[in-house]
């Protein structure tokens, strides 16, 4: 695999969160993108927003929280399967996560989607210092 489309080591992804890093699409759209363990040896890679409102990130920067093998949305309290990404429980019930496509090799996690290449780690830098959103908390 390119050491271009090295994300992270695998011992970087959290147990009991996500690693958030930067994709960019054919558009030339920069996007947010999420980690998370699937087992001991592997990941699971999902685009970082809620499916009830797609502008509110799981992963606000320091990790989006998780119960039982679950990522919780902290706006709206839904759950989505860390594994399949199909949202569990919440106002979004039914909906899934939309993947991206990633590889371990030899402990790295490497983006194996072609239709994104990898830009760096963290979150999206913005201009606003507060990732948290207190709009649309509503069910």
């Amino acid at each position: 695999m390119a050491a271009t489309d090295r994300i992270t080591s695998l011992s970087d992804v959290p147990d009991s969160s996500t690693f958030c890093f930067r994709v960019r699409n054919g558009n030339d759209d920069e996007r947010e993108a999420i980690l998370v363990r699937d087992g001991t040896d592997d990941v699971a890679c999902w685009l970082n927003y809620c499916q009830h409102f797609t502008h509110i990130n799981l992963d606000k920067g320091s990790g989006a929280p998780m119960r039982d093998g679950e990522i919780v949305c902290a706006n709206h309290g839904a759950y989505f399967d860390a594994d399949s990404g199909q949202c569990t429980f919440g106002p979004c019930e039914g909906a899934y996560l939309t993947a991206i496509d990633v590889a371990v090799d030899d402990g790295v996690v490497y983006l194996t989607d072609e239709a994104y290449e990898f830009v760096g780690p963290g979150p999206i830098e913005t201009d606003d210092a507060d990732r948290t959103s207190t709009s649309n908390v509503e069910f």
